[in-house]
């Protein structure tokens, strides 16, 4: 796969019949789950601290069972992209050797395994809280609607991000029995932080999708993309912040502070990366996306700190 990290596991070590079924689930290209996970952590450690007992047993299986949920979800959803978008793909440079234009899986093969994909993540979903069940079949909704957002706006990022920040909702509803405004806040923040990398992400194919009439933020903000990302950098920053406030007002003032110079962080990874741009270099681009691992993961660390507090 042109984009796929080199030596990847998936070319290296799987089975050769299912090589072409994990690269349709971008198993060779790890950063999307961790981009779906962590907002689920963000909401099960940022729950656990307002409710004030810090980490229970239980919430050890919330966080493994999100990591393999989040896996499954990404690859069924990575599937279903690859479906609808399987025209679109073969006609752009990076994309061309994903398995459905390339060949190597047929359509009907790609639903079979986004139903295989489907069915285990709804095994694990079934293992949390009613409410968070509830919540985890409604982001279905975002999963099915995002692959065509780009037919319709130019803002199909927004979409991406209602879908890959559900997780921040889920998951702190199944910590904390109910939805709260912190989890909403998470959200809304991880929403500004998906339009952060993946504008940074969709300038490598800003050329190709101009040919077949593709939208995205990389296209509408052109050369003023480091203002926009600017914005979304400052959004992020104040809307999580303002979460952790909410969550740990009323705990120790260390535990708060905890919560807080994650955020600022995470604010810091962010600027660097603003900072290291170039919109018309495509390699600095998938590196600096990629790099949004580390941005995630600075405020779940911080939070898993201000929980045990």
């Amino acid at each position: 796969m042109a984009d796929a990290v080199r030596g990847n596991w998936v070319d290296t070590r799987a089975p050769a019949p299912m090589r072409p079924y994990l690269r349709l689930s971008r198993a060779d290209r790890p950063i999307g789950t961790w981009l779906l996970l962590l907002p689920c952590w963000w909401g099960l450690f940022l729950a656990a601290g307002s409710g004030g007992a810090g980490l229970a047993p239980y919430d050890l299986w919330l966080f493994a069972g999100s990591a393999i949920g989040a896996f499954l979800m990404r690859g069924a959803g990575c599937t279903w992209n690859d479906i609808t978008d399987r025209d679109i793909d073969g006609s752009v440079a990076r994309t061309r050797s994903r398995p459905i234009p390339s060949g190597q899986v047929s359509v009907k093969q790609a639903l079979a395994w986004l139903v295989v994909q489907a069915l285990l993540a709804f095994v694990i979903l079934l293992t949390f809280n009613m409410t968070a069940i509830a919540l985890g079949i409604a982001s279905l909704a975002t999963v099915a609607i995002y692959p065509f957002a780009k037919r319709f706006t130019w803002w199909p990022q927004v979409f991406l991000g209602l879908a890959f920040n559900w997780g921040a909702l889920l998951v702190w509803t199944a910590q904390a029995g109910s939805l709260g405004w912190p989890a909403v806040l998470l959200y809304l923040g991880g929403i500004s932080w998906t339009l952060f990398y993946d504008t940074i992400y969709a300038h490598q194919d800003r050329d190709d999708d101009a040919l077949i009439g593709v939208k995205s933020t990389a296209r509408l903000f052109a050369e003023n993309t480091k203002l926009w990302l600017a914005g979304f950098l400052g959004l992020s920053v104040a809307l999580l912040g303002l979460a952790a406030v909410i969550a740990l007002g009323d705990r120790p003032a260390l535990s708060a502070g905890l919560a807080l110079a994650g955020v600022a962080a995470m604010g810091g990874h962010m600027a660097w990366q603003l900072w290291r741009l170039d919109i018309d270099d495509a390699e600095t681009c998938l590196w600096l996306f990629r790099s949004n691992r580390d941005t995630g993961l600075i405020p779940a660390l911080f939070f898993a700190g201000a929980a045990l507090v």
